[in-house]
Order: C-alpha cells, then sequence, then structure tokens
C-alpha cells in the first residue's frame, strides 16, 4: 500500500513538473496593424511602428494551486533591427467571459489598447486573467495574488513565444531586460498587486523599469469598503456581489449562502448572475432598478442584511473585512518610478484610492512615486484616454528601444546636438532629422516638458521656467531616438 501511495506522488509530481516546464500551450496569429491605422485609432499621430498580435495560452495555477491553462494576447512591434523593451498590460473589468484582451483586440476595448503601446515600441503582453478567456471555472475578481501570478506566468512564457514567432514568423525578435507594468480599473489594481510581487518575492527573476497604476481600487479594504458602508449613492452596486463571490470562492468563509449577506429581493437577481443567467451590466441595471424601486435610490449597502451590516463595523476581523483587506496592494514602497493616474470626478473609482496609496508609499520609502489627476471632470470612463497617454509619455522617457547590428548586439542611442550646454535657460537643437516628438525630463525621470510635434532641423529648447539642475532632451522620430543631457545654470 505503501508503495503503491508512493507510485502515486511520484507520478503526480512527474505531472505537475511536466506541466510547470511547458509555459505555453500554444499561439494563434490573430492579426496585424499598420502604425497608420493605430495612428487614426487613437489620435495619437506618433506612432512609431506596424504591430502583430497573438493570443497564447499558456500554464498557470489556480487559487486551489492546482495546474491551469489560460490565455492571454501579445503584441509585437514590427522592426527586425530593434531590441524591445516588455510591457504588462492589466486589463479592466470584464463583462463576459470573452471581454479580455485576447478575445477582443479590435473592439476598442483593452486589447486594442495594446496595439497601442506596441505601435510605440513595447513588447506588450496582456494576461486574461484566471476564469477568463479560455479558462475554467470562476474568475477571482480583484483577487490580488492571481492577478500577479497569472501576469508572472506570462511573463515567464514569453520565450517559448518569442522561439513560436521566430520559427513561424522567420524573423528574429529582440528584447531588453526592461520590463514596464500598467493597467486600468481592476488592472491599476492588477498591475500594483504584481509591481509589489515582483519586488516583493520574484525580485531576483523580474526587475520593472518603471510602473503605472491607473484608476484602481488599490484599498479594497478601506477606502472600498467604507463607500458600500457610507449608506451613500452609488450607481454600481453589481461590483459588490461580483468581489464577494469571487472571495468566497478563494477563501471559502465568507458566507453559507448569498441569502445570508443579501436581502431580497437582491439575492435572487444576484444569484442568477451567479448561474450565468445575465452579465455583470445586465446585474447592474437591475440591482440600479430595484435599489431605486425598493429604497428610493440607489444606495448598495440596502441590499446588505442589516445584521452583517452592523457586524462588519463592528468586528475588523468579520471573515469578509478579512478578505477585503487581504486584497489590499498599496502598503508597500516601489523601489522603482512609480505614477498614480487619476480622476477626482471618477463614479467607479473613488479617487481616494490613489491618495491613500500615494501616502501610504512614501510614508513607507518610496522616493519616487506621484498622484496625477490627469483630468478632475472625468468620470471612470472617461479618465482611461487622458491616464493611458499620460502612462505612455512617462513611459517613453525610460523607454530604450536598442538597434541590432550584424552581430546582434544593440547600438546606444543616438547623441542629440544641443549647445550651449551648460545653459542658462535656451539651448538649440540642431541636425534634427525631421518631424518628431521632444521630451525634457529631469533626473528623476519626471517629464517636465512635452512637445508633440516639433518640425525641421533646428528647434529653440527653453528651460527658462524650470529649476536649475540636470535634465534629460530626448527626440523621438521615425522609431528612433536622440538623446543628450543638458545643464541648467542661471
Amino acid at each position: 500500500m505503501q508503495k503503491r501511495l508512493f507510485l502515486v506522488f511520484a507520478t503526480l509530481c512527474l505531472l505537475w513538473n511536466t506541466v510547470a516546464a511547458q509555459k505555453m500551450i500554444s499561439a494563434q496569429f490573430l492579426g496585424s496593424r499598420t502604425r497608420a491605422q493605430i495612428a487614426s485609432q487613437f489620435k495619437y499621430p506618433l506612432v512609431q511602428y506596424d504591430v502583430r498580435f497573438y493570443r497564447v495560452i499558456y500554464t498557470t495555477k489556480n487559487t486551489a494551486g492546482q495546474p491551469d491553462t489560460v490565455s492571454g494576447l501579445v503584441v509585437v512591434p514590427q522592426d527586425t533591427t530593434r531590441i524591445f523593451p516588455r510591457l504588462v498590460y492589466q486589463h479592466g473589468t470584464s463583462v463576459t467571459k470573452t471581454d479580455v484582451p485576447s478575445f477582443n483586440v479590435l473592439g476598442g476595448g483593452d486589447g486594442a489598447t495594446g496595439l497601442l503601446f506596441g505601435g510605440m515600441g513595447f513588447l506588450t503582453i496582456m494576461p486574461d486573467y484566471l476564469g477568463l478567456g479560455v479558462a475554467k471555472g470562476f474568475h477571482p475578481y480583484v483577487h490580488a495574488a492571481s492577478e500577479a501570478w497569472v501576469a508572472a506566468d506570462m511573463l515567464r512564457a514569453l520565450p517559448d513565444f518569442i522561439a513560436y514567432y521566430q520559427t513561424h514568423q522567420g524573423t528574429k525578435l529582440h528584447t531588453n531586460d526592461q520590463l514596464f507594468v500598467t493597467g486600468y480599473s481592476q488592472g491599476g489594481h492588477a498591475s500594483m498587486a504584481f509591481h509589489r510581487d515582483v519586488e516583493q518575492l520574484w525580485q531576483n527573476e523580474f526587475k520593472i523599469t518603471a510602473a503605472s497604476y491607473m484608476s484602481g481600487p488599490y484599498s479594497i479594504g478601506e477606502v472600498m469598503r467604507n463607500t458600500v458602508l457610507s449608506d451613500e449613492i452609488y450607481l454600481y452596486p453589481a461590483y459588490i456581489p461580483h468581489t464577494l463571490i469571487s472571495y468566497q470562492h478563494v477563501y471559502g468563509n465568507l458566507y453559507g449562502s448569498l441569502q445570508q449577506i443579501f436581502r431580497e429581493p437582491y439575492a435572487t437577481a444576484i444569484a442568477q448572475h451567479y448561474s450565468g443567467s445575465f452579465n455583470l451590466i445586465l446585474l447592474n441595471t437591475q440591482l440600479v432598478n430595484l435599489l431605486v424601486q425598493n429604497e428610493g435610490s440607489c444606495r448598495p449597502m440596502r441590499m446588505l442584511q442589516p445584521a452583517l451590516v452592523q457586524e462588519l463595523k463592528a468586528d475588523d476581523w468579520h471573515p469578509i473585512n478579512v478578505a477585503l483587506r487581504d486584497n489590499n496592494v498599496y502598503q508597500w514602497a516601489p523601489k522603482a518610478p512609480a505614477r498614480i493616474f487619476f480622476c477626482t470626478a471618477d463614479d467607479q473609482v473613488p479617487y481616494q484610492n490613489s491618495i491613500v496609496a500615494r501616502d501610504t508609499m512614501i510614508a513607507r520609502g518610496a522616493i519616487n512615486v506621484q498622484t496625477v489627476d490627469v483630468n478632475p471632470n472625468a468620470d471612470h470612463s472617461a479618465c482611461a484616454s487622458p491616464a493611458i497617454v499620460n502612462t505612455l509619455l512617462f513611459f517613453l522617457g525610460y523607454r530604450d528601444v536598442g538597434y541590432v547590428s550584424s552581430t546582434t548586439e544593440a547600438v546606444t542611442t543616438q547623441l542629440l546636438s544641443l549647445w550651449p550646454n551648460p545653459t542658462s535657460g535656451i539651448a538649440w537643437l540642431t541636425d534634427l532629422p525631421g518631424e518628431g516628438h521632444l521630451q525634457v525630463l529631469d533626473i528623476n525621470g519626471r517629464l517636465r516638458q512635452n512637445v508633440f510635434s516639433v518640425t525641421g532641423s533646428r528647434y529653440l529648447l527653453d528651460l527658462s521656467s524650470l529649476e536649475d539642475g540636470l535634465y534629460i532632451v530626448r527626440f523621438f522620430a521615425d522609431g528612433r531616438i536622440w538623446q543628450n543631457k543638458v545643464v541648467l545654470r542661471r
């Protein structure tokens, strides 16, 4: 009997090692877009590369620690002479199982955002998460740990994809050590979780170059919890059952039945959503209508059982409170430069998430974390576009696209002609190659000047509004970078 158990155990270990070693299962070419098409779609004229994009299926683990199979999107900039940095983009809340990057590239959602980053010279990978795309089972919504490890496993599968790409495309694909991380809404939460776990768990495997978190619920255990328990009007009540059902699947101890958490008629509507009768948008519409009909306004706290509300307010160690806090992602200090982009008028994810995250990170020793309100008047949907543009500009200040010579060695960024240097405020840029994009960054990587369209071979650079110090001047044109340092001294 003992021998038989040993053989079963050994077989399971061998099976697990085999599955774990096979990081990428398959890749499928989905399509391509030219730089002109991407520029037109995003109204961003300085897109530099055509792209090809692929659905990748790879192995990971589920929340029970068992082997699982998931999908994701890879967007590849097209230029065999360049060496590209990698970028992980985490997507926002999915309404349906296939409302994910690798199934919705051209539909205007998060998958399309990958085309923009790819077109700007980032080899972009976009995990679909557990339970979405080709994955089976439930999706552990805003579950920080799995959001992080699914992204890490997709990065681990990237060498397999590169080998596939080179075999099927017949051309080399070169990447450097740079790694950028970003995401919007749920993806903001996921990108912060991934960055945290890279620096705390996988620091010997990955190194983040820069990170941008956009409009995410980083403080689920405080800001988001208090939003619900405040009894204020909030027009997105479906997020509450969506989150609690997710955490019940992960932790198993939040409730015995939905009726223990939700009053009727809300419990019945939520159960129908859970059974797959309708998607998240339809659930939200139904809950809003029911709240208005029964409570007079959309105050989500009134869906909850009154006794539960009192328990949550009184007991910090209630299993729901514990689960919510376990998925906070802000209580650490990033080492890599990080930006938190948000909009004050966000109607879905309160902007206080961003303020709490910034203040906590700085208090814990972070030296290059900043918040930026990219449009104080924009709601959650309208905030996405300016947040993404600001993220792109922030990343371009660090992005290093190298050149491949005949010996496949990277050629350094070309020197930008700039004089006088030092300068008291005015400097000339000369020998420019034509129309391009100009940036001035300080030594902390903060973008201080940004000129989208510079034409001609000469440009007068005015630094007089800046404080004395050392600055980096970068000029982007036709997929190439010219760079120089300038000292401002009055």
